[in-house]
């Protein structure tokens, strides 16, 4: 079967990088679907998870938003923060969560920044998501 090789990268360097046979991921024009020989394209990507079909199983990449290059041979996701299933800290991420939901529920005192609360949610919504499913 045919191959495309998926790179990560973030910021604090290479996350992910293996030839997988299909990626999938949600841009924030819909959900992406890329096999060896797409179309080359950049899109944003939103707040989610990147699923990588690689030898009839599926690897699973929580993203915090960035941008994905889609070339013929090569596919390349530039994200601003990325973790692998396998190294994310559950206890962490449920911190991170009570965290934003508390903020959220603060968000009439002036201080709260809810958008950067709503975002801290959502990440960390995803970041248990994609551990959850390695499960």
């Amino acid at each position: 079967m045919r191959t495309i090789k998926v790179s990560v990268v973030t910021p604090d360097g290479p996350v992910y990088d293996a030839d997988v046979e299909m990626v999938s991921t949600k841009a924030q024009s819909g959900e992406l679907g890329i096999l060896p020989g797409h179309i080359p394209m950049v899109a944003p990507l939103q707040i989610g998870a990147v699923r990588m079909k690689k030898d009839g199983k599926t690897e699973l990449v929580a993203v915090s938003g960035g941008f994905l290059e889609v070339r013929p041979e090569k596919v390349t996701i530039l994200a601003q923060a990325a973790e692998q299933s396998e190294d994310i800290d559950v206890e962490r991420a449920l911190r991170a969560k009570e965290r934003a939901e508390q903020r959220i529920r603060e968000r009439q005192q002036e201080h709260v920044d809810f958008k950067r609360a709503e975002l801290a949610l959502q990440r960390a919504i995803n970041r248990l998501a994609v551990a959850e499913r390695r499960l």
